[in-house]
């Protein structure tokens, strides 16, 4: 049996979502059974006055058998100062749903996608976290990603990589999200 590991990838820099979906692709193209749960993000977005998939990745996973996403948020950001109620509610959801996986030990990589942000936004507890962690079967691999890793996540970890912005078109041309590039 192949130990499995704690990755966690933070920092204001792109690529964090990115990354977490190519280690992803990489293990469900070895057969393995991914679970990625992607909190604060709807699946269906208005955009332009159309209805459409809100990140490609929902649409691109629907391909791989072996790869599951499930999203747990509204279309609208969150109030990081005065979350909505219905923001909490669909946080703790996926809180439950991660549980449920670790316990169920049905998937080999569990990805997290923003669940740093959704505790450092208080809808979801750092200790909730770091039980994920603890409680974490070892053939199963555990990948947690958004800005705001905390310390103690930083500490529980087997490898960090921290995205650090150099230069974004986004400040710099003020250039708008891209469909098939930030969404």
């Amino acid at each position: 049996m192949i130990t499995r590991l704690v990755q966690i990838y933070t920092g204001n820099g792109k690529g964090k979502t990115t990354c977490a979906l190519g280690s992803g692709l990489r293990a469900a193209g070895h057969g393995l059974e991914v679970l990625m749960i992607s909190f604060m993000k709807a699946k269906i977005a208005v955009r332009d006055g159309t209805e459409d998939i809100n990140y490609g990745e929902f649409r691109s996973t629907e391909l791989i058998p072996n790869f599951t996403i499930i999203p747990v948020g509204r279309e609208t950001f969150v109030d990081k100062d005065n979350p909505d109620p219905i923001d909490i509610e669909m946080a703790q959801d996926g809180l439950r749903l991660a549980k449920e996986a670790i316990q169920n030990k049905k998937y080999d990589i569990l990805i997290l996608d923003e669940i740093n942000v959704a505790v450092e936004w208080n809808l979801i507890s750092l200790h909730d976290q770091l039980e994920l962690i603890s409680k974490k079967p070892k053939e199963m691999e555990l990948i947690m990603t958004g800005r705001y890793a905390r310390q103690e996540v930083l500490d529980a970890a087997d490898l960090v990589t921290e995205m650090k912005e150099v230069k974004h078109y986004y400040k710099d041309n003020k250039v708008q999200a891209r469909k098939g590039f930030e969404y």
